[in-house]
């Protein structure tokens, strides 16, 4: 939708090949400004989860005891309330910072780089700000800054003050090694863990990472557990011992590359399928626009007449077919029921018995009309013009509405049809697109039908004329709403607006009708042909 397209990101190298495959981006890694000086250890998996929150405590008590802060990075806010309770236990102060402190998100981040301080956070908790080493003293300095009551010596002698106590601070945390952070699982993308990782070591600060894993952890149970289990038996390592290796290391990688293949996978599908609903789409919002941008569409309407009249004709009369095969009786019931036409087929045939199909249709399309032309005679050009405006509006917002519906009900069971040795995709793309076509034709019926069905309504209660034709002037098709205080002065008129599916015939109560019994419009065809379609 864009001329140009691009964005910045500090983990896109994981994703390179998805941005290239799905948005054709070619992913560029700029060089660092400083020299990275993370200490990035060796994975240290154990058996079972126990011993692995043992060892991630004794990494977390030696840290505070030399005062170097530490970010523990968790993957669930559930994990996270977990190892809160181990530190409770033993008394170390810590923050947990996840979706339940989003208030005070900013605050506990930017302190995050103090001596000693330990912060457990939820792998996406605390994006956008830096942890600076020994606190960040600038929001503080911002914080002094926006006080009216001091005076700008006051505000200046105050922040000199702060930076003053600040490096001391920033000293003792760069001799402890700086930010340490500590991640208590593999998450199933590299490019989370990245981001964890690039946590620390901001801007050539020291720093350190390292990952503490088990065999009971999600990722590893799933794709990993059995080779590194293997790998421990065959080395004779104790339990509360962990494995260290880069054989290890790979095994992971490879299993988080694979749940990123599969995610990539499911996403390319569902891309597949969104791309049929977007193409559909553009087609209803460009119709949609055009309308909006109009103010005559009196010739749209008039071919979008031609059209549907001459379905229906062809229905009940086929081309080039026998007189013996012609449903004349069906064709006259449903001009009149649906279109408000009343024509003398029959009666020309018997003066004229060897007239043509194509000569009947020239006789309705004439007499619709001549029909239409006095409708916009009575109810007054401008207010017809607006009146067909709104009328197309409401129709392909009623039905591109039940269209989605439709589009997602069948995406649900689309993968049924793989048993039948079918490609689902190529299925899909078949059949929303007669969806498609059957909800255009749709529209175009339920358009015509109630715009040559005003003057019926109209007629129905002559004394609300007036009314009518000054409230049909006020209507604001581009917000597609009457204002409220005109809305129930009409609302007998507009009766034959309702959709199709929705409306009962003029004078009959219809009960509910069987998906295979007759239409009760008198077509002739089944129910979930007819009127009930796409119901």
């Amino acid at each position: 939708m864009y001329e140009k397209l691009s964005g910045m990101t500090g983990t896109a190298d994981t994703e390179a090949p998805e941005f290239q495959q799905v948005y054709c981006l070619e992913t560029v890694v700029i060089p660092q400004n400083r020299l990275n000086q993370r200490d990035d250890r060796q994975d240290q998996v154990y058996k079972t989860l126990k011993e692995k929150y043992n060892a991630i405590l004794k990494d977390i008590q030696d840290c505070h005891r030399r005062g170097q802060p530490v970010l523990v990075g968790t993957t669930s806010i559930e994990n996270s309330e977990l190892l809160s309770g181990i530190l409770k236990k033993v008394k170390l102060p810590h923050n947990v910072l996840n979706a339940k402190q989003h208030a005070r998100e900013a605050d506990v981040i930017s302190q995050a780089g103090r001596p000693g301080t330990i912060t457990i956070a939820t792998n996406m908790a605390g994006r956008g700000t830096d942890i600076v080493l020994g606190s960040n003293v600038e929001e503080k300095i911002k914080t002094i800054e926006s006080k009216k009551s001091l005076s700008i010596s006051e505000k200046m002698s105050l922040s000199q003050k702060l930076r003053e106590e600040w490096q001391p601070l920033h000293d003792i945390v760069v001799k402890a090694g700086g930010l340490h952070i500590i991640g208590t699982e593999r998450h199933e993308s590299r490019r989370v863990d990245n981001q964890l990782r690039g946590r620390a070591a901001r801007q050539g600060d020291p720093g350190s990472s390292r990952f503490y894993l088990s065999l009971e952890d999600p990722l590893l149970r799933i794709f990993a557990g059995d080779r590194v289990s293997a790998i421990m038996d065959r080395l004779k390592i104790p339990e509360s011992e962990p494995i260290e290796a880069k054989i290890v290391s790979h095994s992971i990688g490879l299993a988080q590359r694979k749940v990123e293949a599969r995610n990539f996978d499911i996403r390319k599908q569902l891309l597949g399928y969104d791309d049929v609903a977007n193409d559909q789409r553009k087609v209803i919002y460009q119709q949609r626009n055009e309308l909006l941008e109009s103010k005559n569409i009196s010739d749209i309407v008039a071919s979008l007449r031609q059209d549907v009249l001459e379905n229906v004709f062809y229905t009940y009369i086929p081309a080039d077919s026998l007189d013996e095969q012609w449903d004349i009786s069906s064709l006259e019931k449903i001009l009149r029921s649906d279109f408000c036409l009343e024509t003398q087929i029959r009666e020309m045939l018997e003066e004229k018995p060897h007239l043509t199909d194509k000569e009947l249709l020239q006789y309705v399309l004439q007499e619709a009309d001549i029909f239409c032309s006095r409708q916009r005679k009575i109810i007054g050009h401008e207010s017809f013009e607006c009146l067909e405006i709104h009328t197309m509006l409401q129709s392909i917002d009623n039905h591109w509405r039940e269209h989605l519906a439709a589009l997602d009900h069948l995406r649900k069971g689309i993968h049924l049809r793989s048993y039948a040795q079918k490609n689902p995709k190529q299925e899909y793309k078949r059949e929303a697109f007669d969806l498609f076509q059957q909800t255009l034709n749709l529209i175009k019926y339920e358009v015509i039908v109630s715009i040559m069905r005003i003057k019926d309504s109209h007629e129905v209660d002559m004394g609300k004329e007036e009314s009518f034709l000054s409230s049909i002037k006020d209507f604001d098709y581009k917000n597609n709403h009457f204002q409220p205080s005109i809305e129930p002065k009409i609302s007998s008129v507009l009766v034959a607006h309702k959709p199709i599916s929705d409306r009962n015939l003029i004078g009959t109560t219809i009960p509910r009708v069987g998906r295979n019994a007759h239409c009760p419009c008198g077509s002739g065809k089944k129910y979930k042909q007819c009127h009930g379609l796409l119901i």
